[in-house]
């Protein structure tokens, strides 16, 4: 039984463990990828899809094993996020199934066990990747880019440019229009967060999540002050303004010129 959430349909409790809750636009190279997610689990499910949906993919959910299989074996995916512990197949007998029908869609295991022995038992059934629950949802995401990127062959970059901003990633500089622009080191966290995202709504609830790897209290104002500094020393001296504040959504970085 293949699953469609309705956010409209679900109790309270169960829409607030999701991070995002407004749409936003698709990350640029996701638009075209497709996921598959093999969790039992609805709450998490439903966290994960939304988050995956709202970076810009496209998510088949299955809630079994044997589900997940059939997908798996007639769909094309670029990734697989994939439980351990399924109803009807676990999802380590599902992984080994795929290779030995030489599906080798990238897999990322998803368990509650943290043992080495377990993890080693993981990566040996054919899983490319290991994470285990709880889990930051910024962390999943960027391991789902980090083992697309390695199955396709793409490269990192080392250099981030919105406009005439620009973040060289290695040495931590940031210039714009030419000039020098000095920042703390979690002011070039924020702003790389923004420019990877550039064009893109980040929530409030996101930025902390990836900037400060926290959740997100609501009565704090850390990220409105830091993106009140960040556009003291980004925006105001320079034109156009790249830092937009989408009012009841979050902000975005972007070049109107």
């Amino acid at each position: 039984m293949y699953d469609v959430f309705i956010a409209d349909e679900l109790p309270d409790a169960l829409t607030k463990t999701s991070v995002y809750s407004i749409a936003l636009k698709i990350t640029p190279g996701a638009e075209h990828m497709r996921l598959l997610l093999v969790e039992d689990d609805l709450k998490i499910a439903f966290f994960i899809t939304n988050g995956l949906k709202e970076a810009g993919f496209a998510v088949d959910h299955a809630q079994d094993g044997e589900d997940g299989l059939h997908m798996a074996l007639h769909e094309p995916y670029d990734a697989a996020i994939i439980d351990c512990m399924l109803p009807k197949l676990d999802g380590l007998t599902l992984i080994s199934r795929l290779r030995r029908q030489r599906v080798n869609t990238p897999v990322i295991i998803l368990s509650a066990r943290r043992s080495v022995e377990d993890r080693i038992k993981g990566l040996e059934s054919g899983g490319d990747d290991y994470l285990t629950k709880p889990f930051a949802f910024s962390e999943l995401l960027a391991r789902v880019y980090a083992l697309i990127r390695r199955a396709t062959g793409a490269k990192e970059t080392t250099r981030l440019e919105v406009g005439d901003l620009s973040l060289d990633l290695i040495k931590k500089e940031v210039m714009r229009g030419g000039k020098r622009i000095e920042l703390q080191p979690r002011e070039i966290s924020l702003l790389e967060y923004l420019m990877r995202n550039a064009g893109r709504v980040v929530s409030k609830t996101m930025i902390m999540e990836h900037v400060w790897n926290y959740d997100f209290v609501p009565m704090t104002n850390v990220v409105e002050s830091r993106i009140c500094i960040l556009r003291e020393k980004i925006d105001k001296d320079f034109d156009p303004k790249l830092i937009h504040t989408i009012r009841g959504a979050g902000y975005v970085l972007k070049d109107h010129s």
